[in-house]
């Protein structure tokens, strides 16, 4: 058992070979999907397949309510993921993220859960960042110039496709699927108290971690739980528009693995925006693929990063 003896600190005891990406948010966040999660403190684990980049690649995750971690790498036969990316067919831009087939399936237990052998499992230490004091950004009292300031568009909105293109392209965000070459630039200063950051081209104050995996509808009771206790004292927290969350992406991956610059959580990879899609679907800025994206569901998930205007 290979598997489970490299992964013993992590108390997996065994593997949900019927879960699939797709099947994750009725279970672990509306609640209206299978019904045999019961506590916050359960885990599942599922293989599936990341077929966002140009090689897809097999991972073990962890899930559970409003808890998602990949906890490992599988190396498997190139050929087999390929197969496995290949029978899903045409799919949308937003639907990279593949449940494994049955070839698949018997290869991780004859080759990865009743062996011996360890050498194809890969453990991702995932980096937690979120009260980092360091974060080599000037600080508070530092003189910092920037060229241009501007004052960005705020939610909610109603954008289409083409909408959210003509908003990249009128300020020249730098979004790898339809503007790789944008030239905006975040000047971030470090404001000292460990959890936030302030953008002095927009003059937003940003979080520098972030809201946990939930509904939208849930995401907005915690910002309104945020703004009545205050957070850094301050109690106008909000979502951030499509043209704020987009203003944050930097041209290159970071140490983190996301266009963003490092002072921020890897633990919000992708994030709600205020602004629904025209004709149907909800918009999000994702981080890791450095890009805006949008989902059919009809009670989306994603995490959460509030910004808010300094005065």
């Amino acid at each position: 058992m290979g598997l489970f003896r490299k992964l013993a600190r992590t108390g997996i005891q065994n593997i949900d070979w019927e879960m699939t990406p797709e099947y994750t948010f009725g279970t672990f966040e509306s609640w209206g999907g299978r019904e045999r999660v019961r506590s916050k403190n359960e885990r599942i684990y599922y293989f599936f397949i990341d077929a966002w980049d140009d090689e897809p690649k097999l991972y073990l995750m962890e899930r559970g309510i409003k808890h998602a971690r990949v906890v490992a790498e599988i190396q498997a036969p190139m050929e087999m993921l390929q197969q496995c990316v290949q029978e899903q067919g045409k799919v949308a831009l937003f639907e990279r993220t593949h449940g494994i087939n049955d070839p698949l399936k018997q290869w991780l237990i004859a080759n990865v859960i009743e062996t011996e052998d360890e050498s194809r499992i890969l453990l991702i230490e995932t980096e937690v960042n979120e009260n980092i004091m360091a974060t080599g950004l000037p600080q508070p009292d530092e003189v910092v110039t920037v060229d241009q300031t501007v004052v960005l568009p705020q939610g909610p909105e109603v954008l289409s496709e083409d909408d959210v293109a003509s908003l990249i392209g009128r300020y020249d965000f730098c979004e790898q699927e339809r503007n790789p070459q944008g030239r905006f630039r975040p000047v971030l200063v470090d404001n000292g108290d460990g959890l936030t950051v302030t953008d002095r081209v927009t003059g937003l104050m940003w979080q520098r971690g972030g809201l946990d995996i939930m509904s939208s509808r849930g995401i907005h009771r915690e910002l309104e739980r945020i703004n009545t206790q205050g957070f850094v004292g301050c109690t106008d927290w909000r979502l951030p528009s499509m043209a704020e969350a987009l203003s944050l992406l930097v041209p290159e991956k970071g140490k983190t693995g996301q266009y963003l610059h490092s002072c921020f959580s890897v633990e919000q990879p992708f994030i709600f925006v205020q602004a629904t899609r025209n004709p149907g679907g909800h918009w999000f800025v994702d981080y890791k693929q450095g890009r805006a994206f949008w989902s059919s569901g009809t009670i989306p998930g994603g995490f959460g990063r509030l910004c808010r205007r300094e005065k």
